[in-house]
């Protein structure tokens, strides 16, 4: 399992996640601890809001977790098979941790224009 992190500054959880560039890439390891896999650090026309190619790093996810996105992030991810979850917790091991042992995410703040 791959799951993504939106982090522009690579120490916490961001939100708008169809603007983020950078990713922090975590699997579960042993005792299915989180271990950080790879980070990405995307050029700009690769953000996903202005991305229309076909393949992107993303598509290779099986969850995204952000700070804040809008329906028609979550829907578009969802269409490459990649869920979003939408969090108020900054902390990308202890979200990760939290996710991979079957617990809740503390909701995100409603997202606005």
């Amino acid at each position: 399992m791959k799951i993504g992190v939106t982090s522009q500054n690579f120490r916490t959880i961001t939100g708008h996640a169809g603007k983020t560039r950078r990713f922090l890439i975590y699997s579960p390891g042993e005792n299915n601890e989180p271990v950080e896999i790879d980070r990405l650090d995307l050029p700009k026309e690769m953000a996903m809001h202005s991305f229309r190619g076909t393949q992107h790093p993303l598509d290779e996810l099986d969850i995204l977790i952000t700070g804040g996105c809008g329906a028609g992030f979550i829907n578009r991810m969802a269409m490459k098979g990649v869920q979003v979850i939408a969090t108020s917790e900054t902390d990308p091991q202890k979200a990760v941790a939290m996710l991979v042992r079957g617990e809740a995410l503390p909701a995100a703040e409603p997202h606005h224009h």
